[in-house]
Parts: structure tokens; sequence; C-alpha cells
């Protein structure tokens, strides 16, 4: 993203007061502290829900976050070529971001970046790998929280992420089923940045879920986007998320509930 975002900030006006709250009804009838479990493509795809997850931490729940690949493959806005070595920097990346929103643990899978949409249905796959892990990965759970089928921006990555999951949530039992929750963009509140202009928008009728946030958690989401510095330069770092919090979360993060 962006040397706009300080224009687009403007355009967008005074920051909305940011609401509270997080999905509370998802809270396990045990009264055990809620289970979330996080499922990505890369380090950064955190970022489009990174105050909800905050305020999730703070409210007690666990949060765990997995990511399907290091983000090898995309160099971003630093001088490393794609290779281990960027993904090794990203992944230091994705765990001080994890720190800042106060997840509890972070997985790497590495299932390659940019391959998990090759050769999808053929034996030894990434994706089919990455099926095999998240069904291992993915014990007892409360709650998960992925991209929905647009991946955000169409990403092949954020696509095939959001269908394993869902595969995997679909085939279990009513009583072991975790709410599963697709993070979406509301229609009519898409970031006015043109970096943006390809993002999928979901009809807000279907957006029924929501995680509220407080100043202090869009603040950890601040300090979480200033984690990862291979992919954005330094305005875009400050500015993505009270850009986001003016546009399309207003307060709160929004979802759509799979099933």
């Amino acid at each position: 993203m962006i040397g706009t975002i300080a224009r687009a900030m403007a355009a967008a006006g005074a920051l909305l007061a940011a609401g509270a709250g997080a999905a509370d009804e998802a809270a396990p009838a045990r009264g055990q502290p809620l289970n979330v479990t996080v499922v990505l493509a890369h380090p950064d795809d955190e970022l489009p829900m990174a105050p909800a997850l905050a305020a999730l931490a703070r409210q007690g729940a666990r949060v765990q976050i997995a990511y399907a690949t290091q983000g090898d493959a995309g160099p971003g806005v630093s001088d490393l070529a794609p290779g281990a070595a960027l993904g090794e920097v990203r992944l230091k990346e994705a765990l001080c971001a994890a720190d800042a929103l106060g997840a509890a643990s972070v997985a790497s899978l590495n299932r390659g970046d940019g391959t998990l949409g090759v050769g999808v249905n053929r034996e030894g796959s990434s994706a089919r790998k990455l099926l095999a892990d998240l069904t291992e990965w993915l014990g007892e759970t409360d709650m998960i929280l992925t991209w929905g089928p647009d991946g955000g921006y169409g990403h092949g990555d954020h696509r095939m992420v959001s269908a394993l999951v869902t595969q995997i949530v679909q085939a279990r039992p009513a009583a072991e089923r975790p709410k599963l929750l697709y993070v979406g963009i509301p229609a009519g509140r898409l970031p006015p940045v043109p970096e943006m202009a390809t993002w999928a928008v979901t009809d807000p009728a279907l957006l029924t879920e929501s995680i509220g946030y407080t100043p202090a958690d869009l603040a950890a989401a601040t300090a979480a986007a200033q984690c990862h510095v291979t992919q954005f330069d330094a305005a875009t770092r400050a500015g993505m998320m009270p850009l986001f919090d003016a546009t399309m979360w207003q307060g709160k993060v929004h979802f759509r509930p799979a099933l």
C-alpha cells in the first residue's frame, strides 16, 4: 500500500469512536477462556482483522495464529530476494506482530508461498499437504477466523486457506464444530486508496458477526503493523490502521459466518 494513505485519511474524515465487546456469544459454556484460532496464508494477513485479535486477547481469549506459508515469495518493499532468507525475516515479523496483539502462539506451516493453488488435486501438492497439516493442527477450538472465499483481493493462497479450513470444519459433527468466521469489508466502506481498489466487499446484511475494539486495541494493531518492515514503508505502517478504522471498521471488525 501506499504513499496515498495520508490523503485518504483526510478524505475519510475524523476517526470514529472505537466500539467495545468481542464476540461474547462464542464463549464456551464450560467457563474456560475462549480458544480462537486464526488461519492465514502469509505473515501480515492478520492486519485486516488486527484490532479484533487484540480485543479478543485483552478480554482473556487464547488467540493462536497459523500461517500456511512464510511469505517467502513476496519481497514487499525490502531489498531481500524471494527465498528462505526472506521467509525467516517475515516469520520474525509475524512473531513481533503476534506479540503486539497479545496472541498466545504462532505456527508456521511453511507450505510454499504462491504454491497453494498449484496442482491442488494432485498427490503431494502444497494444498494436500496443508490440508493434512491443518486437519492435525486444528484441534479443539471455539472459533476460527480466516479469509473469505474471495481471499481479500483474490490471492490464490488466501482462497485456498479459506477453502481448506472450511472443508475441515464442515466435516465435523455439530457438537465438535467451531464457529467459523470469514473477515469481510462492508460494501461502501472500501478504503479510498488505489492499492485496495480491487479488494472484495460484502453485502453488510451478510456480515452478521463483529468484534468491537477499543483505542488501546487499535494502538496494538498499529504496533503490529509496524512489525512488517519488509512489506510496507514507514508511512504506510503508521497510517494503515487509522485509515482502516475510519473507513471499513468504524469501531468493529466485520465477519460473515461460514456455515
